[in-house]
């Protein structure tokens, strides 16, 4: 996901309504019949996507929109015990950063009001088990930049009364803590990052690294007093490209307690839609890489599925081009590429990853600690 203001000037010229459609009610292509029980503990599993959300997603614009009935249902009828969702805003200055993250948050505050009976806050790893005893989504506040913080390091112990429990310390590009993946030359983790580290650390907020650069990411995993994440990303043995993560970095952040999450992304394959066996081309890389006990999932998506209307495709093609332009364009992104895996595109996908592991061979005590027992120890872990 990004906070830049290319993907504003592409809601912008969107038509919205055209958008919002794209986030279907339905499966195009699977009914909810095909969804197989070939692993039959996902009902009583904690599954967690570690980066997910009920509403549209790759879409700021629309972060602050209602959702609507079928997105509420589809994340009723998930099975998803927890999502951790972005709430950290975008804007022209850190102030308007800042400002949209507060109503981010007001956003998500309106919708927990109005579905208790769909969602709960998480601010601890007891509000995951009610939401599983409940049967409802927990929903896990979460930074994917610490530029809403910008030179206020105060603001750290505001957003975590606040309930910001998962917090990246930086997004594609540099800012004041480190370098994200795609600076050139990654120069690690800044001294001024190393003082919101540490206050990270002291609030028990788990330390996200998905976007963040190579080098600076070594250097987090080091310095930090407890295990960290990288919520959302891969393997760049499987595919080398700045968002994965090379296999020393998967060891060392195992090494460290930590979980690496595999999402349903384009940065899966060199080129073309990432499929099903994409997804668990990496999800075995980094469970060898790293060991079971350390690998999870972070879909980066929309817990309702994405429908390729006419509409959808050309806007997403406008918006690649916008961003090709403006030179932010990820290894990986093309006008035909779409935000999803289309063999998971379904409200139940994280049932379907646990069918395909049970089709290839992976017992049942792996099953459940990759679709979220490995979160639910991380989390303890680090929230205490």
């Amino acid at each position: 996901m990004s906070h830049d203001l290319s993907r504003r000037d592409f809601t912008r010229q969107a038509a919205l309504g055209a958008v919002a459609a794209s986030f279907s009610p339905r499966f195009p292509g699977l009914p909810d019949a095909a969804v197989r029980e070939a692993w039959p503990g996902y009902d009583r599993a904690y599954v967690l996507d570690m980066l997910a959300t009920a509403g549209p997603f790759n879409v700021p614009d629309m972060f602050t929109n209602p959702l609507t009935p079928a997105m509420v249902e589809n994340a009723r009828r998930s099975g998803i015990t927890a999502v951790n969702s972005t709430i950290s805003g975008f804007g022209n200055s850190p102030e308007a950063i800042h400002e949209q993250t507060i109503d981010n948050i007001a956003a998500w505050h309106h919708e927990l009001v109005a579905h208790p009976d769909v969602f709960v806050q998480v601010r601890s790893i007891a509000d995951i088990r009610r939401a599983k005893a409940e049967k409802k989504v927990g929903v896990i506040f979460g930074f994917q930049d610490t530029t809403p913080y910008w030179d206020r390091i105060g603001r750290i112990e505001t957003f975590h009364r606040l309930g910001v429990r998962i917090v990246q310390l930086t997004y594609n590009g540099s800012n004041l803590v480190g370098d994200g993946c795609l600076v050139p030359e990654d120069r690690g983790l800044k001294p001024y990052g190393r003082e919101v580290l540490a206050q990270l650390n002291a609030k028990r907020t788990l330390v996200d690294l998905s976007h963040v650069g190579w080098e600076t990411t070594r250097q987090v995993i080091d310095a930090s007093n407890a295990p960290v994440a990288a919520t959302h990303s891969g393997s760049a043995a499987v595919n080398n490209v700045p968002r994965n993560k090379p296999d020393d970095i998967l060891r060392k952040l195992a090494a460290k307690g930590g979980v690496v999450g595999v999402y349903m992304m384009p940065f899966l394959t060199p080129r073309g839609q990432p499929t099903a066996e994409d997804f668990m081309r990496h999800l075995a890389a980094c469970i060898n890489t790293c060991g079971e006990d350390h690998v999870g999932i972070g879909t980066d998506l929309s817990i309702t599925p994405l429908d390729l209307t006419p509409e959808f495709r050309a806007v997403h093609a406008g918006f690649v081009r916008q961003r090709r332009a403006a030179g932010i364009s990820a290894p990986g992104e093309a006008e035909d590429v779409f935000n999803y895996v289309p063999d998971f595109n379904n409200p139940r996908r994280m049932d379907l990853v646990a069918d395909a592991m049970a089709r290839a061979g992976h017992s049942s005590a792996r099953i459940e600690k990759v679709l979220g027992a490995n979160w639910m120890r991380l989390l303890t872990d680090v929230w205490g």
